[in-house]
């Protein structure tokens, strides 16, 4: 029983059109599904991915008005690496951010690595990954984007987390979930240390770092990060495993598009376990992600006051 990879991350907007806009226009990504936050009705929950919205390729945000401004630190998640396929596509993006005035840094070659890194506009954290000679299949950018197809972001490259402390948190991604800590990492921001699930690479890493100081969560910030199983059967047996370590988590929730279960590691970060499917097509056309206002079937009945509820998008893109 492996986890085998990266599933998805969710973070926290204040501005769903701003957002929309940003991540279909700017970094080119398909909004595969428009829906709710099914603890919290009143709030948009936005996926955007590759063409299907493939697992391992799914960025998505609540859209909460009201967040703070997030605060990077302990107990907190501090970026997001997304892969793109080669050098060029880095050098790429570096013209295409400038021209689009999004400040960034300078294409770095580090630890064996190509990366670009910037902020969306709300202060979240990105790195562009060059995923060249990763075991992990990438997904498939949507043909459709603004964004030239073999420059197209291809999914979740890895995710970084800020914990006071390494070694609590080592012992649960190895000991509990069944990782390997590979690498340490020298950065400007201090020494990373790196953890894979299988098969390791780009698309399936942990990266780890240590500060003193305490972060919250707001907007700007990853609200939890979802790790891979294939089936509903393993999940179940995950369950079974972490609570067998005395760390309490939920029942297996059915979110419809997949199955989740969560918990939190020992410095408050929430981890989820997410099946690879059913997926985005379940409920309208693969064509036609993400074009109209998706619930599942428990929340159908409601739909009219959910809606009232809810500030209009732009879909147009």
């Amino acid at each position: 029983m492996q986890l085998t990879g990266l599933h998805h991350v969710t973070a926290v907007t204040a501005n769903a059109p701003a957002n929309l806009a940003f991540y279909t226009q700017t970094l080119g990504l398909r909004l595969v599904k428009k829906t709710v936050n099914q603890d919290d009705v009143s709030a948009y929950h936005l996926f955007y991915g590759d063409e299907l919205g493939n697992a391992g390729t799914e960025v998505t945000f609540f859209d909460w008005p009201q967040s703070t401004i997030n605060r990077h630190g302990a107990g907190t998640i501090g970026g997001i690496g997304l892969r793109v396929a080669g050098r060029p596509a880095l050098d790429w993006w570096a013209a295409h951010l400038t021209a689009t005035n999004v400040l960034h840094g300078s294409v770095v070659e580090a630890n064996n690595r190509s990366t670009l890194s910037f902020e969306d506009p709300e202060g979240q954290r990105i790195t562009l990954i060059d995923d060249t000679g990763a075991p992990l299949a990438p997904g498939t950018p949507w043909p459709k984007s603004p964004v030239p197809t073999e420059f197209g972001i291809r999914g979740l490259g890895a995710i970084t987390l800020t914990v006071p402390n390494l070694e609590p948190t080592a012992l649960v991604l190895t000991e509990v979930l069944g990782m390997r800590q590979t690498r340490l990492l020298e950065t400007e921001a201090g020494i990373i240390t790196v953890f894979e699930t299988c098969p390791g690479g780009v698309g399936a890493e942990v990266h780890v770092q240590t500060s003193s100081d305490r972060g919250f969560l707001g907007s700007g910030g990853v609200h939890h990060v979802a790790f891979r199983t294939p089936n509903r059967e393993e999940q179940a047996a995950w369950m079974e495993r972490i609570r067998s370590f005395r760390i309490g988590t939920s029942d297996l929730v059915d979110r419809y598009y997949f199955q989740s279960l969560y918990f939190r590691e020992p410095s408050g970060i929430l981890f989820e376990i997410a099946t690879d499917g059913p997926g985005f097509a379940t409920d309208e056309p693969a064509t036609h992600l993400g074009e109209r206002l998706s619930l599942p079937p428990f929340l159908e009945p409601r739909r009219a006051q959910i809606e009232s509820g809810l500030k209009p998008l732009d879909t147009s893109a």
